[in-house]
């Protein structure tokens, strides 16, 4: 193929291309991809200092994805998977990330996309995502375990393709998270901390560092760290939560799809899973942007706070690297960033006065 001179192919092709040892595929899976993937994984420096104890903490930025949040991982071998396999549309159920991501990968392929979403519980950010690619997106009455129910029966019934971490290709995909993170420290953390809601992620993570352990790439696999909000937190509370409830969108999911490996992946990694309330998450979310430069959505600070709260009860080691997963981009939700930021001061368009509220 041609290109325009003085351009150059980026080297980069997509986390299929780059990891397709690993991965269900062959030379006949059409590839769909965003060329996601290759994320930073940044340096902490001051969330490391304010910890102290000498502990040195990472944040793996999946907000920098093609569609600003982690599930293009799975979705762009999910997609690849339902095109080789003849469907002519996708289905999910979604809190807003799910549904960007899925009519992206699908208008890439040139597939319909169909998202059912709660109606009124999904922020605006991604609710625009969806629609501008295109995708049918229904409203249902009910939360996030409703819609879930209801694309599985109709996934069921109708030659659709269910795109949902209950898809097992979405798993394949976003494991290759951890792959990047042992590739990017050369060798793996000894702590990770996530946010849990459908709890697919932490299962895809766990999946990904037994397969580089397994395969000699590293020596050992961190221990694994969940954090669910207060008020949606059914795998601390041992039962489903029937009207979950926190302003972490993302995470607010009352009755988890992968809640039995999720629970595997904590144990057998001698990790944990813990509740962290709302007023926690906001603090960390706004610590975040303000010493690290980093804007995620709020289910995405819960790994943040998650780990203030362990280091608070003396949970870590001088010298123990952690690793926490940035899951989406603040740009997701915009009415939370408005409702946390001070509103700009009005001034008088006058140099001296501008400059003395900046000397003020």
């Amino acid at each position: 193929m041609s290109v325009l001179p003085g351009m150059r192919y980026p080297a980069w092709r997509g986390l299929i291309e780059h990891y397709r040892d690993c991965l269900p595929v062959t030379d006949d899976t059409p590839v769909v991809t965003l060329h996601e993937g290759a994320t930073p994984l940044l340096p902490a420096l001051k969330l490391s200092a304010a910890l102290g104890g000498g502990v040195e903490v990472h944040l793996k930025c999946e907000g920098l994805n093609p569609t600003s949040s982690f599930k293009d991982r799975g979705m762009t071998l999910a997609v690849s998977k339902a095109v080789e396999e003849g469907a002519r549309a996708v289905i999910c159920a979604s809190t807003g990330n799910t549904s960007a991501s899925a009519a992206a990968y699908a208008a890439r392929a040139g597939i319909r996309s169909v998202v059912l979403v709660p109606n009124g519980e999904i922020a605006l950010g991604k609710l625009a995502q969806g629609m501008m690619h295109r995708a049918m997106v229904l409203a249902v009455e009910g939360n996030f375990d409703t819609a879930l129910e209801l694309v599985r029966r109709i996934s069921d019934a109708h030659p659709i393709a269910l795109v949902n971490s209950v898809n097992p290709y979405r798993i394949e995909g976003q494991k290759t998270a951890a792959f990047e993170i042992c590739d990017q420290l050369g060798r793996a953390p000894d702590y990770q901390a996530m946010p849990v809601g459908n709890a697919g992620n932490i299962t895809a993570y766990w999946k990904g560092y037994q397969e580089y352990l397994k395969g000699g790439i590293v020596k050992a696999a961190p221990a694994m760290m969940g954090f669910q909000a207060a008020g949606a937190a059914p795998i601390v509370d041992g039962t489903p939560v029937s009207d979950p409830t926190t302003l972490a969108t993302a995470i607010k999911i009352g009755n988890p799809a992968s809640w039995v490996t999720a629970v595997a992946a904590r144990d057998e990694s001698g990790g944990l899973i813990e509740r962290i309330t709302d007023r926690q998450i906001l603090d960390a979310y706004s610590l975040l942007a303000a010493t690290e430069g980093v804007f995620v959505e709020p289910a995405s600070a819960i790994s943040v706070a998650g780990v203030i709260a362990l280091n608070e009860r003396g949970h870590f080691r001088p010298g123990d690297c952690i690793v926490c997963i940035l899951t989406g981009h603040g740009l997701k939700d915009p009415d939370r960033a408005i409702a946390e930021a001070p509103e700009p001061k009005v001034v008088p368009a006058d140099v001296d006065a501008i400059v003395g509220e900046i000397l003020s």
